[in-house]
Order: C-alpha cells, then sequence, then structure tokens
C-alpha cells in the first residue's frame, strides 16, 4: 500500500429488518360505510382503534374490531395473521348515537319528560314524580312477561313486554355472536357494545311485586339514561352484569 492511499476502515454492515415498517393495506367496515386504510402490520389493534375513531368518530374505548373473531387489543396485526387486502368489521356506536337512544323525541303527543333530581338517589325510583307519571300514564303491559321472585335467570331468550319513557314497547335482546345487546322499538333498533353501559340504576315498582325500573346509564350522567319499565325480577341481574360487563352484588 503506497503512503498515498489510506486504509479503508471495515465498518459491520447493520441488518434491516425489511418488514420493519410493512404495511398493509385494509378495508375497514363499519356499518354501510367502508375505509381503505394503508396501516403498519407490526402496530397493535390499540393503535388502530385510535385511527378507526378518526374515520368513524366511534370512541377507541367503544369498538370491538373483527378479522376471524374479536381482536386483541395487545396485539400486532402480523401476530393476528391479518393479511394484505383484509376485511376488518368494526362494531360500535358513537357519542351522538348513545344519547340519541336516551334522549330520543317520538313525534307523538304523549312524551313524557324523564329526569332525575338531584336527591333522587335517596328516593324510591317508582315515587319519583318523573317515573310515577310514566307509570300512571301507560299502565301495566298486556303482554308483560312473568315474574320470578328470588330468583336470577339468564339473558338466554329476549326481554320483551318492556316499554321506555314514551310508552314505546321495547325487546331487550342479548347477540354474544356480535357482543352486542339490542335495544329494538318499533321505529328502530339501537345496537350497543356489552360493556358500553357506564352505571345501572334499578328500583322496584311497589305496587307490582316482582317488577322493575331499570336505568341503563349511556353517558357521564343520569340524564343519558335509557328507562325500562316492568322488567322482571328474575333478569334484573343478568341485564345489569351484561350491559356493564360488571358483576353485581346480590
Amino acid at each position: 500500500m503506497s503512503e498515498s492511499e489510506e486504509p479503508t476502515s471495515k465498518l459491520p454492515l447493520c441488518h434491516v429488518d425489511s418488514r420493519e415498517h410493512e404495511e398493509v393495506q385494509l378495508k375497514i367496515c363499519y356499518g354501510k360505510q367502508k375505509y381503505d386504510v394503508n396501516f403498519p402490520l407490526d402496530e397493535t389493534v390499540e393503535v388502530l382503534k385510535k385511527h378507526v375513531e378518526k374515520l368513524t368518530d366511534v370512541p377507541a374505548e367503544l369498538q370491538k374490531i373483527m378479522f376471524r373473531g374479536l381482536m386483541d387489543d395487545g396485539l400486532t396485526l402480523r401476530q393476528q395473521k391479518v393479511t394484505n387486502g383484509a376485511r376488518i368489521m368494526v362494531i360500535g356506536s358513537t357519542v351522538q348515537d348513545i344519547l340519541a337512544v336516551a334522549d330520543s323525541s317520538p313525534a307523538d303527543k304523549n312524551v313524557v319528560v324523564v329526569k332525575l333530581s338531584p336527591d333522587s338517589d335517596h328516593e324510591s325510583l317508582c315515587k319519583q314524580k318523573c317515573h310515577k307519571t310514566v307509570l300512571e300514564r301507560f299502565g301495566r303491559p298486556d303482554d308483560l312477561m312473568p315474574t320470578v321472585i328470588g330468583s336470577h335467570h339468564p339473558l338466554s331468550v329476549p326481554i320483551s313486554g318492556l316499554y321506555n319513557k314514551h310508552g314505546h314497547k321495547v325487546r331487550l335482546t342479548l347477540r354474544r355472536d356480535s357482543d352486542e345487546f339490542w335495544i329494538g322499538t318499533k321505529e328502530r333498533t339501537q345496537k350497543l357494545i356489552l360493556g358500553s353501559v357506564t352505571a345501572v340504576h334499578k328500583g322496584p315498582i311497589e305496587d307490582s311485586q316482582g317488577y322493575y325500573i331499570m336505568g341503563l346509564q349511556l353517558g357521564p350522567t343520569t340524564l343519558s339514561c335509557y328507562w325500562l319499565y316492568w322488567v322482571p325480577a328474575q333478569y334484573v341481574r343478568a341485564i345489569a352484569e351484561v350491559v356493564t360487563g360488571k358483576s353485581q352484588n346480590p
């Protein structure tokens, strides 16, 4: 080697994982809406939910993401074998939809506005003026389901014979196949994710032993409650556990 030549240093070659920034094309399906998305294969489902929230306005914590079954928030798309062109199903309700269920305004004249007073927790639900008015105005449902006092039944069948604060008949259905519960009336069926109810308020109808009033709180305050009247006693605990995802005290 001549004096003018400088020794060439040999630097170690860095191994670049070609998969590090690999992306897949996804078809995000939410109801009738479809979105084409490029997404990193090594990001988690939790991160994907945050991206979906920007597209659909469904809060990440209220989403169920489906690909060959329910996806695990903590796993990456690669770990769950998501492939290019995969169809990803999103189930969930926007905050606006949830509040609309609690405060929908029917176009009939028999509307009863139900609002809890500040001291309502210290008064039996059926004695509160708002609920008393509903019970007196609409009476006892003609298709009331039989009650079984002192027993707790699972939600293995739809619960009918209920009505809401507007006097509209309501059917409550558990759908385990999609992790949803459906609140159905003649006008509409609202599909909500199991565990999306923030609290449950319940109290007996004191002059009709074995039947309850239940409020499913869908937002941050009791003003967002969807009220159900004439719930048979044997289903009260099961409904509360299913819609909140939490065990209830006896």
